[in-house]
């Protein structure tokens, strides 16, 4: 099962994971990138989107809401969460880069109620630091549960130097206390052109047993099992996890094997 795909930056919008491409249940991803002044009209009925404004600045405009100068980072690696805005399914909306480039990460899913349009700015992003020794990483709930959504949750994690993350490896398949059914989405970047991770994707049975070399731009899917990170030594990694499902939060149990590392 190839659960990778690529994306190479450049201008306009395209499509990465969808509907027709991917194991996914629920949700797909997308990216666009606009040059300054530039404008892109997103519309798609029966679908929720979360914008995570990735670097740059955009305003996001659409019938009853407006949201200007949206985004705060010049990269990835500016020590800040991303910035993002929430529209609700049947809201077309049209986003226009302001005062330079801007990439976006179009994070969507097929939703059955209705929310309002919301911003959710840098610095009302709760951050945390995340596990001990060799599997320690900084962590941003970008898009938390308490957003009123139908299915997306978004967060952000950083890791450096040969550290793990999604460690000790956890997984969220099954709908049943304290585990929720999730689909999860990994978007890399690395601080430097060269720098790469190992993305792992497994379950216990084997039906899925998967090890991709990561490097910036690259997306992978995450339907069901354990999905543990690394980066390259020397390397720092920065990734965007897309979840979507009908319970959202951090529902998840921890790999048997590995749960005495959490005692």
């Amino acid at each position: 099962m190839d659960l990778l795909k690529r994306y190479s930056e450049k201008y306009g919008y395209e499509h990465i994971v969808t509907e027709r491409n991917s194991p996914l249940t629920y949700e797909e991803a997308d990216m666009l990138k606009l040059a300054d002044g530039t404008s892109y009209t997103v519309d798609e009925p029966g679908k929720e989107f979360v914008l995570i404004v990735l670097y740059g600045t955009c305003s996001v405009e659409g019938e009853g809401f407006s949201f200007p100068k949206v985004g705060v980072r010049k990269s990835v690696f500016d020590g800040t969460a991303a910035e993002s805005v929430y529209v609700g399914r049947n809201k077309p909306f049209t986003v226009t880069a302001v005062g330079g480039d801007v990439k976006i990460c179009v994070c969507k899913a097929r939703a059955e109620k209705d929310h309002p349009a919301v911003c959710t700015r840098a610095k009302d992003v709760a951050m945390s630091t995340f596990g001990k020794g060799a599997y320690v990483r900084e962590v941003a709930f970008t898009f938390p549960e308490t957003v009123p959504a139908d299915k997306l949750y978004i967060g952000e994690f950083w890791v450096k130097d040969g550290s793990w993350a999604s460690f000790p490896p956890h997984k969220h398949d099954v709908d049943a206390p304290p585990e929720a059914f999730l689909d999860e989405i990994y978007y890399f970047e690395f601080d430097k052109p060269q720098g790469f991770g190992v993305q792992m994707v497994y379950t216990s049975d084997g039906t899925i047993d998967e090890a991709y070399r990561v490097k910036t731009g690259d997306f992978v899917e995450i339907p069901k099992g354990y999905h543990p990170f690394t980066v390259a030594p020397g390397y720092r990694n920065y990734c965007l996890w897309i979840m979507a499902g009908k319970r959202r939060g951090l529902l998840s149990v921890t790999e048997e094997a590995h749960k005495w590392m959490t005692k």
